[in-house]
């Protein structure tokens, strides 16, 4: 699929337009800059907790990296749109980085929204070697096919199809495929602003 949303050239501008240095959006996010540039230049593809403390660091919504226009009434999303329109490609926080995960976003156009929906699918992984990260808000999982692991603390979470967690993002945490398994998992992350 070659109509990623690829987010770095988003955050690059949107930074520019504010006039900040990458030290002050590393300062702010408790990133470093190297990460920040690695992100900006698509080098590496971010996961979910470095993209919110960019997005705060930078005082927009998580959402703006994502957006196409606003629209204030309900937005729908039809599945066969969905699967076909651009996804969103995020590295799960592994070290190296592999596309782990494809996001498929259901409120793109949806304006000052608080929560952000998505459809994952998740790529087996046989050796997952992952980064646990953390950032303010909640999260709520609905595994539609498949199975997932979450670590979060010093607990780690099997669900199956059909399970649901709902968790506070604060604590470190990470998401991913059972070893050697894919999933599709309906996931609303919520973000205070």
């Amino acid at each position: 699929m070659n109509n990623h949303s690829v987010v770095g050239a988003k955050i690059k501008g949107l930074r520019e337009t504010k006039n900040l240095s990458i030290d002050v959006i590393a300062e702010r996010s408790g990133l470093t800059v190297e990460q920040i540039e690695s992100i900006e230049n698509d080098v590496n593809l971010p996961s979910l907790g470095p993209l919110i403390k960019i997005a705060r660091a930078l005082g927009v919504r998580l959402g703006t990296f994502m957006d196409d226009n606003d629209a204030l009434g309900p937005i729908v999303c039809r599945a066969e749109d969905r699967e076909k329109d651009s996804s969103i490609s995020f590295s799960n926080g592994a070290t190296d980085a592999r596309k782990h995960m494809e996001y498929h976003p259901l409120a793109q156009q949806k304006a000052g929204r608080h929560m952000e929906p998505f459809v994952i699918d998740i790529n087996p992984e046989e050796n997952p070697n992952f980064q646990l990260s953390d950032h303010e808000g909640e999260e709520f999982i609905y595994v539609m096919q498949g199975e997932v692991e979450l670590v979060y603390g010093k607990e780690t979470y099997h669900l199956g199809e059909g399970d649901t967690i709902y968790y506070d993002s604060i604590v470190k945490h990470h998401l991913h495929g059972a070893p050697g398994k894919s999933a599709k998992i309906l996931a609303v992350v919520y973000i205070p602003f």
